[in-house]
């Protein structure tokens, strides 16, 4: 027996992917071949293999107790809509170009239909301490069960309506909302469209002022949360000029930059020469920003201070009730 397991009619996109799956059992364990037959009139069932359709074609099959096999379809084209035959056999003969197999593939379907991507055209508008977003989808599209707005997997607004434009209202200004939003369009199949809301590098200090020990590593941290993300961070140090910047592996400097967040470790730190504000700007396709951290080197000996301290206090305290007994003790008197 041979069956197909995913849903035996799919709708697509153009530039989506689909995937289908198909299961056989049998002894001797039946191989598993997949067939494509095109919605034109004179088309009929031509044999898929790994890498067709200039390698958008993926096929994996496994044949251990019974037989599975995946066929995945990348970048979709309204060429790649029709039926999908998964073929199963496991007669001896099955493949031989002139003997007829005594055994007959069987055979599953699937239906995949390609739908061309409608265009959405996303906007946003910055009115009076507020953005709203919009998204309008052109025609020809398929029928619309209502709207959803969302960042990230966060669901912000839902509707039942069928229109083609959908908007979003936000409160408050750019650069504190900025990130990738998408409008989707419910309905089969689920249409996406995307709005950005992009501002220049909105960088902030994990900490304004750090503290280290003389001889240890300092570190200084800066983030960037604001979309698009930091195409380039530098560091340099107050007093230094901004062409000269702090360069990675130099001296005792280490600097670790990975999208929005930057780190600068320096080593062995020394009270005189680190001690100072250090500033941290980054650059992405808005513009540039940047923070200041402070950073403060102690002695070694500064941790001993307030201990000597409180020693110093236990001995005058000490010292004090010492006396003041030794005044009030009576005098001996002689016999």
């Amino acid at each position: 027996a041979g069956f197909i397991k995913s849903p035996l009619s799919q709708k697509r996109l153009t530039q989506d992917s689909v995937e289908l799956y198909c299961e056989a059992i049998g002894n001797p364990i039946p191989e598993i071949q997949w067939w494509f037959e095109g919605n034109e009139p004179n088309e009929t069932y031509a044999q898929l293999w790994d890498g067709a359709r200039q390698d958008r074609v993926k096929i994996n099959a496994t044949y251990n107790l019974h037989s599975t096999s995946t066929i995945y379809i990348a970048n979709l084209t309204s060429d790649d809509s029709g039926m999908y035959e998964c073929r199963a056999s496991n007669d001896p003969d099955r493949n031989h170009l002139s003997k007829s197999p005594k055994v007959k593939w069987i055979r599953s379907q699937a239906n995949v239909f390609v739908i061309e991507r409608p265009d959405i055209k996303a906007h946003v508008t910055g009115v009076s301490g507020k953005l709203i977003l919009t998204c309008n989808m052109t025609a020809p599209y398929p029928t619309i069960e209502g709207h959803e707005w969302m960042h990230g997997d966060k669901i912000l607004q839902t509707d039942t309506e069928s229109s083609s434009f959908t908007s979003y209202t936000i409160e408050g200004k750019m650069e504190e909302h900025s990130g990738v939003y998408e409008c989707v369009y419910k309905g089969s199949p689920v249409i996406k469209g995307q709005v950005n809301i992009s501002v220049s590098p909105q960088v902030m200090a994990y900490k304004k002022s750090e503290h280290g020990n003389e001889g240890d590593t300092g570190v200084l941290t800066c983030k960037n949360p604001s979309f698009p993300p930091v195409g380039s961070w530098v560091w340099y140090k107050n007093g230094q000029e901004v062409s000269a910047p702090i360069i990675n592996g130099s001296g005792r400097y280490i600097i670790k930059s990975s999208g929005n967040k930057t780190e600068l470790r320096i080593l062995k730190l020394n009270i005189e020469e680190d001690t100072g504000d250090y500033h941290c700007n980054a650059t992405n396709s808005y513009g540039f920003g940047g923070a200041t951290v402070n950073l403060r080197v102690r002695s070694r000996l500064a941790a001993l201070w307030p201990f000597l301290g409180i020693v110093a206090e236990v001995l005058v305290l000490v010292t004090i009730i010492f006396i003041y007994e030794k005044r009030r003790k009576p005098d001996e008197v002689l016999d």
